[in-house]
């Protein structure tokens, strides 16, 4: 139902899962072995699996550990790997690109931090003319209670919550659980 045109394709969008942003994530191990399973299941029916790093100057330095994607998922040789510096993956990179070269208009979210570059994506996309679905269960984020944001948890609950009832006109959104992800849909 996307808004762009000849973008059948669906793609699996992994966003930020990168040792320095996950180290102390909210179900950690849960959610990256969630993604880990529908990296899996993207592939083996042929939907393409695009990775997104956040670069930074100060924190996510390109090449140092914090960057690197973590250890239980590794990008195929054949996958884009986009290089991002802000919340939103299509802002400043080449994401539109890789997906308008793979006919993809529907989008499968997965990854961290859902308060911040999940939310910021989900939304870029969708007011981008993609169908935007977010994976409930395989997107995390940290504790940031201490400056006045509700637990992880929560914040996580409350962005499956309005994402599941997100509407515009000739686009569809929606939070499905990792095992009910339909890649033909």
């Amino acid at each position: 139902m996307t808004t762009l045109e000849d973008r059948e394709g669906t793609a699996l969008l992994v966003v930020d899962v990168q040792n320095g942003v996950v180290a102390e994530a909210h179900d950690r191990e849960g959610v990256v072995g969630r993604i880990g399973a529908l990296v899996e299941r993207a592939r083996a029916a042929g939907v393409p699996v695009v990775w997104v790093q956040h670069n930074s100057d100060d924190e996510l330095v390109t090449g140092e550990e914090p960057w690197r994607i973590v250890p239980e998922l590794a990008p195929a040789e054949s996958e884009a790997v986009v290089q991002k510096r802000y919340g939103d993956s299509f802002e400043g990179t080449d994401l539109e690109e890789v997906l308008a070269r793979a006919g993809v208009g529907r989008l499968v979210v997965t990854g961290a931090e859902t308060d911040a570059c999940i939310r910021s994506t989900i939304h870029g996309g969708f007011t981008r003319g993609y169908d935007v679905t977010l994976v409930g269960d395989a997107h995390t984020t940290g504790d940031k209670s201490d400056w006045g944001a509700p637990s992880p948890a929560d914040v996580i609950a409350h962005t499956n919550l309005y994402w599941r009832y997100q509407d515009a006109p000739g686009r569809s959104a929606g939070t499905v659980e990792a095992e009910d992800v339909d890649f033909g849909a």
